[in-house]
């Protein structure tokens, strides 16, 4: 006897653990956090450096 599978719990197949639980693939989430993060840290990294070139004289 089988049980049913329940709505809310997606059925445990390989390639489920590749994708979120909104069905966006992991690693386009990975890309999409590197292509904003990047280049926020290297500007918050040039923020700090010029506040100090402004605050030190």
């Amino acid at each position: 006897m089988t049980t049913p599978s329940s709505p809310s719990s997606p059925p445990d197949l390989p390639h489920s653990r590749l994708r979120s639980s909104g069905g966006t693939p992991i690693p386009l989430i990975a890309f999409a956090w590197l292509w904003v993060g990047a280049p926020l840290c290297y500007g918050l990294y040039e923020l700090v450096l010029k506040a100090k070139q402004l605050f030190a004289g």
